[in-house]
């Protein structure tokens, strides 16, 4: 079964923002006489939702729910400027006007709004749905949820000098920012030993693999700064939805004990998988497991049936 999707534009603090817009396949489980629950979805550090999306929002869609997957301002097909300047509290403002967009939609619950990120926005999805009651479940998947522990995380790979360039790059880009003068560039993903926000074995070859025509490989220097300081894991307790925390226990990328934590934190529903940062996408051995799971997590929570089943009826 495919899901057709249409192409929609929203307004992020006076930006149009691109995104897809996945209705669900006609009969669903999920459906009440309010609507079907919708999902929110973007990308993770400096994605694009052509960039490995769709696979997933197709499976979910073909399971009988909406999905919203949207580009932030700066990136893809999303209008704004400057271009390629990931600002973590701005991100988090895009997940929120997505929000208000999908609850538009036609046939969609406005009360039940699922929360999916992977990676940086596994991150975003936490700090969001934090003390909303319209949020009925959240998916983060191989998430960032630490920027200090990423860094820690990345040191082996990258030593004291790198970090010590990649920070007074960093510094040197969002004092031009200021000052009006363009930003310093560098590369999203590179080969280990090359100047890229991204050099973990593998992650050049994984990334290129699931880019869409609409994702740049390069990134404003000045993320560095902004990282250190991101911490979603502190919102994890803040949150009343059901929580599925999906972890790649040898993940380069993101810190697998920083998500672990807040998995706890969160109360989450929690599953590991034997395998990297980008072994979950379409093409993968974990993909499958990964949405399989999600399915099964969703279905639990949100299908009439199954939450009537599992509290015996009305009885």
């Amino acid at each position: 079964m495919t899901t057709t999707r249409t192409t929609i534009t929203f307004d992020s603090h006076g930006t149009g923002c691109d995104a897809w817009y996945f209705p669900g396949s006609d009969s669903s489980e999920f459906d009440t006489p309010a609507g079907r629950p919708v999902v929110v979805m973007a990308h993770g550090f400096a994605g694009t939702k052509d960039s490995g999306l769709e696979p997933y929002a197709q499976r979910l869609a073909d399971a009988g729910l909406a999905v919203f997957a949207f580009d932030y301002r700066g990136f893809g097909l999303s209008g704004g400027e400057p271009r390629q300047r990931i600002s973590m509290a701005g991100q988090a403002d895009d997940y929120r006007a997505a929000i208000v967009a999908a609850k538009r939609q036609e046939g969609v619950d406005p009360e039940r709004v699922i929360l999916w990120g992977v990676s940086q926005s596994g991150g975003h999805t936490l700090v969001v749905a934090a003390d909303r009651s319209d949020i009925c479940a959240v998916i983060a998947m191989v998430p960032l949820v630490n920027g200090l522990a990423a860094g820690v995380h990345h040191y082996p790979q990258v030593g004291a000098g790198g970090m010590a360039r990649s920070t007074v790059v960093g510094i040197g880009s969002a004092l031009a920012g200021k000052m009006g003068r363009p930003p310093t560039m560098m590369p999203v993903v590179g080969r280990p030993g090359e100047k890229a926000a991204l050099t973990s074995p593998g992650f050049y070859e994984d990334y290129l693999a699931i880019a869409g025509p609409s994702w740049r490989n390069e990134v404003d220097a000045s993320i560095g700064l902004e990282l250190g300081n991101f911490r979603a894991d502190k919102s994890a307790d803040a949150i009343t939805a059901p929580v599925l925390m999906q972890i790649a226990d040898f993940d380069q990328g993101a810190p697998p004990h920083a998500a672990a934590k807040a998995g706890f934190k969160a109360r989450a529903e929690v599953r590991h998988y034997p395998c990297d940062h980008f072994d979950v996408f379409a093409g993968k051995d974990w993909f499958e497991p990964a949405v399989a799971h999600q399915l099964s997590f969703l279905t639990a929570h949100l299908a009439p049936a199954a939450e009537t089943a599992a509290t015996g009826g009305d009885s």
